[in-house]
């Protein structure tokens, strides 16, 4: 892929802070956009945008609020001027249980972040992005959104939902030049592997051989197809769910 593929875009990418959103920033600043780094941990935000080089601006955003999400949008707005790409990649954490082990606080908080975040923050940036001329939305959903998985209750429903907005969103900004994509990764080396698995080493060797590939994959590879779907080299693409999964969901 061109290195300046995305030259004289702007970016907005929700969870920004680190693992998958933090690799998406970084692909990104060096295909030539500039970034507004979106995290709910500000310092996390600004080390984002501090790799990302002196386009790239980090906002504090808690994207189940309707008013941070439009706040963090009119920022950028002042700042670059324009929107052209969204990535919806903020997730909350949420622990292993059955629809009797989880409370509907928890229940509540997953789909607030996961699912309500990718909406808010859509409805935030899309008249700025429509004013441009049209652009790129891509939702971060996972595997999990196709298959189920133990224990997983919360999680796979909320995955499964942001694939329904993508094609849902797709069908009604076509007319409008807006693309929306999901971008569906499995099993990734970042931070929420170790709530599951406690370290790394075991996430491998546990969960690795669930792909064909007998690997984990890394958020660069998530970050160069996210790089895909926002430029102009996927711009007959638009309703689809990106598998970028090892084969987990093959067999």
């Amino acid at each position: 892929m061109s290195e300046l593929m995305l030259a004289g875009k702007t970016s907005v990418v929700t969870g920004a802070g680190c693992g998958i959103g933090r690799a998406i920033c970084v692909a990104f600043a060096t295909a030539g956009a500039k970034i507004a780094c979106l995290d709910i941990d500000p310092a996390a935000a600004e080390k984002t945008a501090a790799a990302c080089g002196t386009e790239a601006l980090a906002l504090r955003c808690d994207v189940s609020s309707e008013a941070e999400t439009r706040a963090a949008a009119a920022t950028t707005l002042s700042r670059f001027g324009a929107v052209h790409i969204l990535v919806n990649a903020a997730a909350t954490d949420d622990r292993n249980g059955t629809i009797l082990d989880i409370s509907a606080d928890e229940w509540s908080r997953v789909f607030a972040v996961n699912v309500t975040g990718a909406f808010l923050m859509s409805r935030a940036v899309l008249p700025t992005m429509i004013a441009a001329g049209g652009g790129s939305i891509i939702h971060i959903a996972s595997q999990l959104g196709r298959v189920a998985a133990p224990a997983r209750a919360a999680y796979c429903t909320s995955k499964g939902a942001i694939i329904q907005l993508a094609k849902a969103m797709a069908v009604d900004h076509a007319d409008q030049n807006i693309r929306v994509n999901a971008l569906s990764p499995g099993a990734i080396e970042t931070r929420r592997l170790l709530l599951r698995y406690g370290d790394m080493a075991t996430a491998r060797r546990v969960a690795g051989p669930k792909h064909l590939l007998n690997r984990l994959g890394e958020p660069k590879e998530i970050a160069q197809a996210a790089l895909f779907l926002a430029s102009d080299a996927a711009s007959f693409m638009t309703g689809a769910d990106m598998l970028v999964d090892g084969g987990y969901t093959t067999i």
